[in-house]
Order: C-alpha cells, then structure tokens, then sequence
C-alpha cells in the first residue's frame, strides 16, 4: 500500500487537486493501456499466437516484416508491462491528509 500524506498551511483544496490529477493520470494511463492491448490483439491474431508463444519461441525471422514488426510486438508488451505496474501503483494510493 502506498500512502501519500499531504500537509498544507491553508485550507485550500490542495488535497482535490492532487487526487484529480493522479486520477486524470490513471484515466490517460487506461486510455493507453487500451490502445496497446489494441496492437497485441492485431498481431495476436495475424499470427494466431498468444504473446506468451511469441515471447517464448519466435524470433524476427519468424515475422513477415522481420525486425521491424518483432521490435513493435515485443515494444508494446514492454509498454502494456510498464503501464499496467503504473496503474497498479497509482490505484493503490492512500490519501491521507492533515
């Protein structure tokens, strides 16, 4: 659990502001989210194979683009890992104020 302790001197709305903004990061952070499980699904189904199977057995020469096409699948399950432990963070906040 992550708690975020916020002190101010004056009564102020810090505390809403800051939950707004945290949840407007989560809400872009979805929005991304959403768009690269996009561009796995495509690619999943291109190659009927699960992420898992790619990670595991292929390689760019197994890919119709080659390289190229590799890096792309192999960036966004980067990007979908990454995003998501972000989320999960951000999700977890505890906001205590005083």
């Amino acid at each position: 659990m992550i708690k975020l302790q916020i002190q101010s001197d004056k009564e102020d709305g810090v505390v809403d502001i800051i939950r707004a903004a945290i949840s407007a990061e989560i809400k872009r952070l979805e929005i991304g989210l959403s768009k690269t499980n996009m561009q796995i699904e495509k690619f999943e189904t291109e190659y009927d194979v699960s992420s898992e199977v790619f990670q595991k057995e292929f390689s760019a020469e197994d890919l119709k683009k080659g390289d190229r096409e590799y890096i792309e699948w192999a960036g966004e399950l980067k990007i979908r890992e990454k995003v998501m432990e972000d989320l999960r963070k951000l999700k977890e906040i505890e906001y205590v104020a005083h």
